[in-house]
């Protein structure tokens, strides 16, 4: 029973190595599907606006939304990778945030140097969860809110601005947390949980900002309260299972704190 644990867990690690080349090198495919995914989802959206375009200016608010959506992860990939370029060997913060458990520092070197050192294992899924939420972010979006412009009622207006501004803050703060995880920059643990707190807080505003809009249908406002409670509960969840595992792991620690367990004497 051990050596089949052991086979199976070399041969998920193995998995995982494969998985974190396959998303460095493949990253420009990843962003020519994501624009072709967008641009036919603004086509079909704006083919069944539910507000009519009836001018080149309501054209444009029509697009607007779909075209921030498109450019938000390409511009937070072009700027990541300029911040945390491939292969750099990155300081450490001065302020060290995380102090639970014994550890003691490495240089740089000898921790890239460590079989554990690397976005690996179960990071390569925290990795893969990063990058798949900005498509299921994007897609809840293009699910919950039509096309419109100008012509529509003000709280549909409202309604769209604000998960417009959601939707392409968010997408972007996780595509440059990925970026981060994926090149090993010290950077990446604060830079998470701190879009896990700007997440959380996005929803609670648009909760209280859309529902205070006046003539705002009682059957969308209890949509839209269901739609951001889901997106609260579900980075709570995310917060639950993975702030443990960067506080406590040991890959994580060497990869992006330059520190590995201490020897008890």
């Amino acid at each position: 029973m051990k050596a089949y644990m052991a086979g199976l867990s070399s041969q998920l690690y193995r998995k995982s190595i494969s998985a974190v080349v396959v998303l460095e090198r493949g990253l420009p495919n990843i962003m020519v599907g994501w624009v072709a995914f967008v641009v036919l989802a603004g086509v079909l959206r704006t083919v069944f606006a539910v507000s009519p375009i009836d001018s080149g200016v309501s054209f444009l608010q029509t697009i607007t939304p779909y075209i921030l959506l498109g450019a938000a992860p390409i511009a937070a990939y072009w700027l990541a990778d300029q911040v945390f370029p491939r292969g750099a060997l990155m300081q450490q913060p001065e302020i060290r945030l995380a102090r639970y458990g014994k550890w003691r520092p490495v240089n740089v070197l000898d921790a890239r140097a460590h079989p554990m050192f690397g976005p690996t294992g179960m990071m390569a899924s925290l990795l893969i969860g990063m990058l798949l939420n900005v498509p299921v972010r994007s897609l809840e979006f293009l699910a919950a809110v039509p096309a419109m412009n100008g012509n529509a009622p003000l709280w549909g207006q409202v309604i769209l601005a604000a998960m417009t501004f959601d939707v392409v803050t968010m997408n972007f703060l996780y595509t440059v947390c990925f970026v981060a995880a994926l090149r090993c920059a010290p950077w990446f643990p604060r830079l998470l949980v701190l879009t896990w707190g700007l997440d959380i807080s996005s929803q609670l505003a648009m909760a209280q900002f859309v529902g205070s809009v006046a003539g705002l249908p009682p059957s969308v406002g209890q949509a839209m309260g269901s739609l951001l409670s889901s997106n609260v509960q579900k980075v709570m969840i995310s917060m639950m299972i993975w702030l443990p595992y960067l506080l406590l792991s040991e890959r994580v620690n060497l990869t992006y704190r330059q520190r590995t367990t201490a020897v008890r004497s």
